[in-house]
């Protein structure tokens, strides 16, 4: 049974656990026999916490025998990304600069699933301090792609999205700030749900840029995003039943989003656009200019506020961070006070006509990435390569965080494309019912 439990969606297991077919102890070894046996073991994890998480499972285990489990969930393990902070565990965020980092203390969200009986797997490796979109680390390690382990995986939560595509994890735990969850989960068929910036606590969460960052799931499927989205904001779990396109509203925005796609990418919006009108949705196009100019701020807002938050980390030992990182960090030391608080004003007025021009719609849609991963191989060979197909990378999921919303992404059937559904802040149980109804139409 447990190569079965390792390709299950979260939510099975749960109800596995729930019939009494699936013991959460034995469901737990089977995940953690399987990390400690995998070719890419070391590549996904940075390390494993298997006596919490057995002790975890004993619990649910007999929780579930008493008829007392928790939720669904209760007994499903869970992998955490490594800016997550751990009690007693180290969380070192992918970077030598934090190496031996250990905390005394849990983090909110680390708390807040250990209390729903989640067992945590272990700590999963990402890019150095989250500040990259392709998962290339080589200071720890590089996570595979699940289509081809000479190519990266996205980033930066690697090793989230990868311990799930290769079956060492039933749900990852991410973060994403320009697009953190999102790549990663497109690049290895994976459901990402980046949640509104502010709405789930960073309490305990390594930070980068704390007015963009933001937690979200990493998963097989949109019930198992939306069961632990709920965990994660401590709130009810968004009712997805009945799930419908039928007279919904898209709109597909045509600024930036679209440009100089790669030809797989555009397939599977293409395809992804056709069974979503099929399905009953009707689907507009427009341009937004307010986009467009959003992403000119891109620059002096996201590397002022990290530059800020590490410079300082990084230049008393720059040596030991990626020269790639490192200058991407540094970019944001040349920007003044008063150009960073203008450019906030700006992309406040920015935000403003963005959600007006989208007012009528139950979302907005674009491809997830304009490319394809590259592979490792080049990345290293070529540092002006890694900054130009980082920015590149990036440039979609930039959107829903520059203009503050929620957003998640789909697999297309287009292996490594992924279609992007994104709603006003503050709307992830619209936005995961209509990824319900829109994961069902492209499985169609």
């Amino acid at each position: 049974m447990s190569e079965l439990w390792r390709s299950m969606s979260a939510a099975d297991l749960g109800r596995g656990i729930n019939r009494g077919e699936i013991c959460p102890v034995e469901l737990a070894e089977c995940f953690l026999d399987a990390i400690e046996t995998h070719p890419h073991r070391d590549r996904i994890y940075a390390r494993t916490m298997r006596q919490p998480a057995l002790d975890a499972a004993a619990a649910a285990r007999g929780r579930a025998k008493l008829g007392l489990r928790r939720g669904l969930l209760d007994g499903v393990p869970v992998s955490w990304k490594d800016l997550f902070d751990t009690a007693g565990v180290a969380t070192e965020a992918g970077s030598a600069l934090l190496k031996g980092r250990v905390p005394e203390r849990d983090a909110l969200v680390v708390d807040r699933l250990t209390l729903a009986g989640m067992p945590p797997l272990g700590k999963t490796h990402m890019t150095e301090l989250a500040f990259s979109g392709l998962g290339l680390n080589p200071v720890t390690a590089t996570p595979p792609c699940i289509h081809d382990p000479d190519r990266v995986a996205g980033g930066s939560s690697s090793g989230a999205a990868t311990s799930v595509a290769w079956g060492l994890a039933p749900i990852g735990i991410g973060s994403d700030t320009g697009g953190s969850v999102r790549i990663p989960s497109v690049w290895n068929d994976l459901v990402g749900l980046k949640t509104t910036a502010g709405r789930i606590p960073l309490t305990g969460v390594v930070p980068l840029a704390a007015k963009f960052d933001t937690i979200g799931p990493l998963a097989r499927t949109v019930e198992d995003a939306a069961l632990s989205f709920a965990l994660l904001d401590g709130t009810p779990a968004p009712d997805l039943k009945g799930a419908t396109l039928t007279g919904t509203r898209l709109l597909v925005l045509e600024t930036t989003a679209l440009d100089d796609l790669e030809d797989a990418p555009a397939r599977g919006f293409d395809h992804a656009l056709a069974a979503l009108a099929k399905a009953g949705a009707r689907i507009d196009r427009a341009q937004i200019p307010a986009v467009a100019e959003a992403m000119d701020l891109a620059g002096i807002l996201f590397t002022a506020e990290t530059y800020a938050t590490w410079g300082p980390a990084i230049e008393a030992n720059p040596d030991v961070v990626f020269a790639p990182v490192r200058a991407r960090f540094r970019a944001g030391n040349v920007h003044k006070a008063a150009d960073y608080v203008a450019a906030w004003r700006r992309l406040e007025t920015l935000r403003a006509i963005y959600a007006q021009t989208t007012a009528g719609y139950d979302a907005v849609l674009i491809p997830t990435s304009p490319c394809l991963p590259p592979r490792i191989d080049a990345l290293l060979a070529d540092h002006d390569y890694f900054a130009a197909i980082n920015l590149k990378t990036l440039r979609n999921t930039r959107i829903g965080n520059l203009m503050g919303l929620s957003a998640l992404t789909l697999p297309t059937g287009e292996p490594m494309t992924g279609l992007m559904l994104m709603t006003p802040p503050n709307a992830e149980a619209r936005l995961l019912r209509l990824g319900a109804a829109a994961e069902a139409a492209l499985n169609d």
